[in-house]
């Protein structure tokens, strides 16, 4: 009599990953969605160039703010001042040229009354100049203001530091393949269980060894995979064809997969939640948008967070795709590891516990 042979939960989790793989490939949706989106902001605003009619200036700690010239400063609007960074992010910021200068106003007890410390950096050049002319037209009109010939009210002392550009790619690139881990983990995940729940997929697996697990696990899998190659496409088009920076190489590539691993676990879980509460398939749109649509816009994905007002940044705060971001914005440029970024992983950390336990509640199976 021959011995049955023992069933093999393993072979049936890459089995239904094999097929599930198929089926992602052949989605017209997860391709628009995980590639085609990304790349086409990326070449639209890349070109674009990030250009803008304002600059982002920070403010040292021992600025005076009580002045005529930080008043007429405020009061620019093509000048954005930024006063919640530490000196040490500052620092760096201006030197990879993600702030057109830093300013330091002194209030002096001679004259001039006031002396502007304002610094540079070559990896600003651009952004600096248009700082440079405004300041020197301000200080104009300060100095000129009521006589014909008056004392000067202030100087400008200036220096420059030397920094590595940072390209709006930079910024670009990281935030799109955000915006393509989190479509596909939110949109693939919810209408691929809701599809199989309604068509009695999942209770046929039932009739089978098949465990729960399998299912999932080989589901996700499949839409792991299919990322991580689009996120090796991206990052690569980006870097060959628009100089996109990778600090470390291939090392940098593969701390930013881990990332994008990390990323799409968390956003498949906001998925898993999406399947379980929504009663057909269109109720997920709407109900996908809600989550994902505030991300897209708050999280930094095609602009700074430092750009909004203080009430939106503390809602981007709130966001994993925020933290997703950022950390893969400073592996790519300024060459951090995993373990340079553990601010970021705890916060993605604690979404993951929260979405996992809520998808736990609302997860139905049939």
């Amino acid at each position: 009599m021959n011995q049955q042979k023992k069933y093999s939960n393993f072979k049936a989790t890459m089995a239904i990953a094999k097929a599930s793989f198929r089926s992602i490939t052949r989605s017209p949706s997860a391709v628009v969605f995980s590639l085609a989106f990304p790349l086409i902001f990326i070449v639209v605003f890349a070109n674009i160039g990030g250009s803008g009619i304002s600059v982002d200036v920070a403010v040292a700690k021992t600025c005076d703010t009580t002045g005529p010239v930080y008043s007429a400063l405020k009061k620019n609007p093509l000048v954005h001042l930024i006063t919640s960074k530490t000196t040490t992010e500052m620092a760096t910021s201006l030197s990879r040229g993600d702030i057109a200068a830093i300013i330091d106003i002194q209030k002096n007890n001679t004259r001039p009354p006031y002396t502007l410390n304002v610094q540079y950096s070559n990896a600003s050049a651009q952004k600096g100049s248009v700082f440079k002319t405004l300041l020197t037209t301000l200080t104009y009109q300060i100095n000129s203001y009521g006589n014909n010939a008056p004392p000067a009210v202030a100087e400008v002392r200036s220096t420059t530091i030397k920094g590595r550009e940072y390209k709006y790619i930079d910024f670009l690139l990281p935030g799109m393949l955000g915006f393509s881990l989190l479509s596909s983990g939110v949109f693939g995940t919810a209408f691929v269980f809701l599809s199989l729940r309604l068509t009695l997929v999942i209770k046929r697996f039932f009739a089978t060894p098949v465990k729960k697990s399998s299912i999932v696990l080989g589901e996700a899998l499949a839409r792991l995979v299919f990322s991580l190659l689009g996120a090796v496409f991206i990052i690569l088009v980006g870097h060959y064809w628009f100089g996109f920076t990778l600090i470390h190489g291939v090392v940098t590539v593969l701390n930013m997969l881990v990332l994008a691993s990390i990323g799409l676990i968390i956003f498949m879980g906001f998925g898993f939640v999406i399947s379980g509460i929504a009663k057909n398939e269109s109720s997920v749109p709407p109900i996908s948008n809600i989550i994902t649509m505030p991300q897209f816009l708050l999280s930094g994905t095609f602009f700074s967070v430092t750009a909004f007002p203080a009430w939106l940044q503390t809602i981007s705060k709130m966001l994993p795709l925020t933290y997703l971001n950022d950390a893969m914005r400073e592996v790519a440029f300024e060459g951090a590891g995993l373990g340079d970024v553990t601010h970021q992983l705890m916060i993605l950390g604690i979404w993951f516990i929260v979405i996992y336990a809520v998808a736990v509640k609302t997860f139905r199976w049939e």
